[in-house]
């Protein structure tokens, strides 16, 4: 029969909601769900192809175990989680809980899962976690976290100026129906568009300012609009005086910046900057994002600084059309800085409690007695996605254990001694905790679409049956929840349970007591009760505001809900209470990311003589997506994931389009096609991401991080400069 299900799109962040009409387990047809609390029926070309996930050839359907000989063979689930419950049980005895690193947990939308996973990990006394945050947003968060201890979230609905930094919202989103917004603004002659890219993206030709930078060079190019602003005197100095402490240091160094001479470094045209920092300094209101282009590109953690500053500096904060710091249910993208927590091995700061990606091999292939010698790996395939990828394959072989959950048998997955199949993300209840709006953050629990593929197992449960054969709570332990009759029976025995020896495992504790009695068979979202009654306790006013009596009534619009809700509506004036510093006020003046900004002075160069060009190791575009699309039917266009290069570089090097090209770093080389494109400047090359992947004995495109190097990276947060890998590019004949 055919029908209609809602659901969301779990290919970006945004996780637009979507209606899906299916036939037996196919899906006939995606449109946008008008119904949705956040994008209103709104969504990309990408969300109609999801049938590509769903119904992907390469399925998994039974728990496999590695044989002596390399093999897989297919095992019980009984028999899966007992040994796998006793082999972690065996590291955790030998070398303790803390040598087990779980990595992933999420995509763009898989999320109930990580509650529970984190109740396994308490019970086994392990606590190290990465995933792909630790590869793009740590140092933004850190700085965050120095300024104001809190996190923004921008309003280009009603920004007189809207400045994407290393951002191509038309590609990659970031914030609720982005192409709408964005062709608002360009019809709108009261508002401007800034970019701020080397790539003549879409997003830049919708742009009133285009600051075309060199490769590698925003630094210069924000410090020179920086400067801009204060040598033009354009600084709201009343802000400054009344919310911020140490902005007499910034704009002290800011005031001595020559402007033309970092214009020249950018190669971005003076007056072009000026004009643009004139725009921003006299708007009434200014939005800024940054992403990917800069924060894995050189001077991450500086850019991501600068690029605060804009907005602080001009006092575009707490009010509309500017940044604000919001509510959220479950705080994601936080650094705490009364802890300074290490990696075991290389002593890595932890940003966020994130393990960095690049330094996991470092973690891994060493004799030193704290390396990890276990790993958890889930919905995440680190020997694609993350740096050096031949390496992290030789790290995954070190160890002494490895387990993955996945859907499919990815390039990860090959490597471990346990592959276990997880339902989709269409099979089984999930959210996503990307709850990042202001004023009117939003949440959506989505029921399945589909029944799970038979022999398939959702994370919450996986995690479930671990915990149970490890023997970690007894049925003694849960009687008090199991017996009360009331809504407030209950909570009183949860808040019991909270302040016992239960408490470190408290999703599980709840996916057992209250799971089993949620409408729906919605067991994974028990530990959503918890979540809302923490937001309701936090932000009381501003859940009040949305409608929510307290947080049992929360809970219950949560469960309610098929197109989302609305679970806090803040105040501007909510957002100076949401500032976490002692004294209230922003601290502008950050003394190692201030010493960084004075080397700009001094000319530096990443590329040299053999590798002479800028390699963009994963380029958004029109039919990329994260790994999860591993059919690559999917791609209408640009099929072969090519190498992006411009008209001169391909004249130099006699290359044709839909040619053959040899690209070369340091770590390898490999071949892709050739599309010659004008939107690239010359020196400056891009591979896209979500390529190179194994499907049905296929490979799908050029796998980009064969040619990254896990050593290069941001000095500060560790965060990789795939978005400037220096290459050298040569023409390949048969």
């Amino acid at each position: 029969m055919e029908q209609w299900h809602k659901s969301a799109c779990i290919l970006c962040a945004c996780n637009c909601g979507i209606e899906v009409l299916t036939e037996d387990r196919l899906f006939k047809r995606i449109r946008g769900d008008k119904d949705h609390v956040g994008s209103a029926g709104y969504t990309c070309n990408k969300a109609l192809r999801l049938d590509h996930y769903q119904n992907a050839a390469d399925r998994l359907t039974s728990p496999l175990r590695r044989k002596e000989n390399g093999e897989f063979e297919e095992i019980s689930w009984d028999t899966a989680i007992a040994e796998i419950a006793g082999r972690l049980t065996e590291v955790r005895d030998k070398y303790s809980g803390e040598s087990i690193l779980f990595y992933g947990g999420g995509g763009q939308g898989n999320h109930l899962g990580g509650a529970y996973s984190a109740s396994l990990l308490r019970g086994l006394g392990a606590w190290h976690r990465s995933n792909a945050l630790a590869q793009e947003k740590t140092g933004e968060f850190w700085v965050d976290a120095q300024l104001y201890n809190g996190h923004t979230a921008p309003d280009f609905e009603h920004a007189e100026v809207s400045v994407f930094v290393g951002k191509n919202p038309w590609q990659s989103h970031g914030f609720p129906r982005a192409r709408v917004v964005l062709k608002e603004i360009e019809r709108d002659p009261a508002r401007s568009l800034v970019v701020i890219d080397p790539v003549r993206t879409e997003t830049a030709d919708l742009a009133d300012f285009h600051l075309q930078v060199k490769p590698g060079t925003d630094a210069w190019c924000l410090t020179a609009l920086l400067a801009g602003i204060v040598q033009e005197g354009l600084v709201d100095q009343a802000f400054l005086a009344e919310h911020t402490t140490g902005s007499a240091a910034v704009l002290e160094q800011l005031a001595h910046v020559k402007i033309a001479d970092y214009a020249l470094r950018c190669g971005v045209d003076e007056e072009l900057i000026i004009s643009a920092a004139r725009r921003i300094g006299t708007a009434s209101s200014v939005s800024i994002l940054e992403d990917l282009g800069v924060q894995q590109a050189p001077q991450s953690t500086l850019v991501s600084y600068l690029d605060k500053l804009l907005w602080a500096l001009t006092g575009n904060f707490a009010k509309q059309g500017t940044v604000n710091l919001h509510s959220w249910l479950v705080p994601v993208a936080k650094h705490d800085t009364r802890r300074d927590l290490r990696t075991p091995v290389t002593g890595s700061a932890m940003f966020a409690n994130l393990v960095p990606c690049n330094v996991i091999p470092d973690e891994i292939l060493t004799d030193h007695p704290k390396r990890f010698r276990a790993m958890i790996i889930e919905s995440a395939n680190p020997v694609h996605s993350l740096a050096d990828s031949p390496r992290m394959r030789e790290a995954l072989d070190a160890l002494d254990f490895v387990v993955v959950i996945d859907v499919a048998m990815t390039e990860t997955a090959k490597h471990a001694d346990y592959v276990l199949p997880a339902a989709s993300q269409f099979e089984k209840w999930e959210a996503t905790f990307f709850n990042l709006e202001f004023p009117r953050n939003t949440f959506h629990l989505r029921p399945p679409v589909v029944d799970p593929l038979p022999g398939t197992l959702s994370e919450p449960e996986i995690y479930a049956r671990l915990i149970r054969a490890l023997g970690l709570v007894t049925a003694e332990d849960l009687a008090p929840l199991h017996e009360a009759e009331s809504q407030q029976a209950f909570a009183q025995a949860m808040m019991g349970a909270l302040s016992s020896k239960l408490a470190p495992l408290a999703p599980f504790v709840l996916y057992e007591t209250l799971g089993p009695k949620l409408p729906n068979g919605a067991r994974s979202a028990a530990v959503l009760w918890l979540a809302a009654h923490k937001c309701a306790m936090t932000y009381p006013e501003a859940v009040k505001r949305a409608g929510h009596a307290d947080g049992e009534a929360l809970f219950e619009a949560i469960l309610n809900s098929p197109s989302g809700i609305t679970l806090t509506l803040d105040d501007y004036a909510d957002t100076w209470r949401y500032v976490g510093t002692e004294d209230g006020r922003i601290h502008l003046a950050i003394p190692s990311l201030l010493d960084e900004m004075r080397t700009l002075d001094s000319a530096q160069v990443w590329t040299s003589d053999e590798f002479p060009f800028v390699l963009s190791a994963g380029e958004r575009r029109s039919f990329t997506a994260n790994t999860i699309m591993r059919d690559p039917t999917w791609r209408r266009r640009d099929t072969r994931g090519a190498l992006r290069i411009s008209p001169q570089d391909a004249e130099a090097l006699g290359l044709q389009d839909e040619g053959t090209a040899l690209v070369t770093t340091k770590r390898g080389s490999v071949a892709a096609a050739v599309e010659i494109n004008d939107r690239m400047q010359p020196g400056h090359v891009a591979l896209p991401n979500g390529l190179g992947l194994s499907y049905q004995s296929e490979l799908t495109g050029t796998a980009p991080n064969e040619l990254t190097d896990s050593n290069w990276r941001d000095p500060i947060a560790g965060t990789p400069w795939h978005k400037h890998v220096p290459a050298k590019i040569e023409r390949l004949t048969a």
